[in-house]
């Protein structure tokens, strides 16, 4: 373990981030009561500029009269580079005090960014005497943000966790796609010719670099990260393999651009029984090991030691949180 340590963001269930308009208050009410572990009330993207004010009212209402139990809320900003962000805060952090735990930035280029919405975030909370402190999301999703996405990361202590957003990634990079979060046909390769001649061409995963450098920039620095949409939302297939891949390279989670995603990404992101019962039986068999004076042992023939450790609390410490829920 390196003599620097970064301080791990708070422990929020994850697994599932459903993004919700601000302009509309059905949708709105329909989060609250849905199944995601976070809402993202969102007032950028999703919301047309002459709706913008009436989203922010919307919000203000919900979160003061709806019931958020049980879920995480954070609200998605306009950009720095756009005449609405600092209302966005501003009347909204001022209109319901207290409710939000988290404020999304989109489009972050550099760590300037995230200090200057964390310098407002700190000012309102002061003169409204706010308690709760309000954490930040980061949405990756330029060249320009993936290039200083280390120092973006460093930013803020209010920072929690990072987000792939791969529409704006692809267009920033001019990836040859319009696909949002899929694969392309185009990005493969082809064998060399087999004994009989014939070739295989192999899909890949155009992303696979992007999210495997948030990946590892968020948890160096003690942040949650998290896969961003995926733009078929007929596609369930199509959605669950992006999610497990997601899982797999150390994401937290997965957006959710419909409710009907929720579902699906929640159970992907959920240990399977067997998987923590191994990682129980790991921990067995460690703490057993140290007691016999011993750094390594062997389960079901495989080798475990310290690194098992850690991997298998990962895992228990999930469940925990899910049947905490």
């Amino acid at each position: 373990m390196s003599f620097t340590v970064f301080e791990q963001a708070p422990a929020r269930l994850n697994r599932s981030e459903l993004a919700v308009p601000g302009s509309s208050v059905r949708f709105l009410e329909k989060a609250a009561q849905g199944d995601a572990d976070v809402v993202f009330l969102d007032l950028e993207d999703a919301v047309a500029p002459d709706e913008k004010e009436k989203a922010r009212k919307n919000i203000i209402q919900a979160l003061n009269d709806l019931d958020w139990s049980g879920k995480t809320v954070s609200m998605r900003i306009n950009g720095l580079d756009t005449p609405y962000m600092y209302r966005d805060l501003v009347e909204v952090l001022e209109g319901a005090p207290g409710k939000l735990d988290l404020v999304m930035i989109p489009k972050v280029g550099t760590a300037a960014d995230v200090y200057t919405v964390d310098c407002l975030i700190s000012q309102i909370e002061a003169a409204t005497k706010a308690t709760k402190r309000i954490g930040i999301e980061i949405i990756i999703e330029s060249a320009l943000g993936m290039a200083n996405v280390d120092a973006i990361a460093a930013a803020s202590k209010r920072n929690e966790s990072l987000h792939f957003g791969v529409a704006d990634y692809a267009a920033s990079t001019k990836a040859a796609t319009v696909g949002i979060g899929g694969p392309n046909p185009n990005y493969g390769v082809l064998t060399d010719p087999l004994e009989d001649g014939e070739r295989h061409y192999h899909w890949g995963d155009m992303w696979h670099y992007a999210l495997s450098r948030l990946v590892v920039a968020a948890r160096a620095h003690g942040l949650r990260p998290l896969d961003g949409p995926f733009g078929d939302i007929k596609d369930a297939e199509g959605f669950k393999a992006q999610a497990r891949r997601a899982m797999v390279l150390g994401c937290e989670g997965k957006w959710a651009i419909h409710p009907t995603q929720v579902a699906l990404s929640n159970d992907i992101f959920t240990p399977s029984e067997s998987e923590v019962a191994k990682a129980r039986a790991i921990l067995d068999a460690m703490e057993q090991a140290a007691k016999e004076g011993r750094g390594a042992v062997t389960l079901d023939g495989k080798l475990i030691d310290i690194a098992s450790i850690k991997q298998a609390e990962v895992l228990v410490h999930k469940a925990e949180q899910i049947g905490a829920a």
